[in-house]
């Protein structure tokens, strides 16, 4: 039941990736239901927002491959590590392939850059929060 929610959780937030990637204004100022502040922030650290959803991104990777790894014999966590990076990155170049059939949109390499790098630190921040767990029940 949990992986069930887990990967809920991931392809809602993939929805939302994708949904702000292929809005037709960059700005989002058609988006009335987003506080003013959001936006603001938004348009001022334009790349740097494609990172925040891919935290989460990261973040939920690692804990559905991690949980349904469990019960897998030749469980390679690295491997598993690598595979969820890869996964990110293809979610991010699929979110800015579709940037080029919007007429006011463009894709950006550092786009794509900044959400695996958020995917990455998503995934390392899952990892630092299992090893503080296990170490305050030892």
């Amino acid at each position: 039941m949990f992986n069930k929610i887990v990967l809920l959780l991931l392809f809602i937030v993939i929805g939302i990736v994708f949904y702000f990637s292929w809005l037709s204004d960059p700005s989002f100022a058609s988006e009335t239901y987003i506080p003013k502040w959001i936006l603001n922030w938004s348009n001022h650290y334009y790349n740097l927002r494609t990172a925040v959803p891919f935290l989460a991104v990261g973040f939920l990777l690692e804990t559905y491959s991690q949980h349904k790894g469990l019960t897998e014999v030749n469980y390679n966590k690295n491997l598993n590590f690598i595979q969820n990076i890869v996964i990110a990155a293809i979610i991010v170049c699929i979110a800015e392939g579709g940037q080029f059939i919007l007429k006011r949109r463009n894709p950006d390499l550092m786009d794509i850059i900044y959400g695996i790098l958020g995917s990455l630190i998503g995934a390392l921040s899952y990892n630092l929060f299992k090893k503080i767990r296990n170490a305050k029940q030892t």
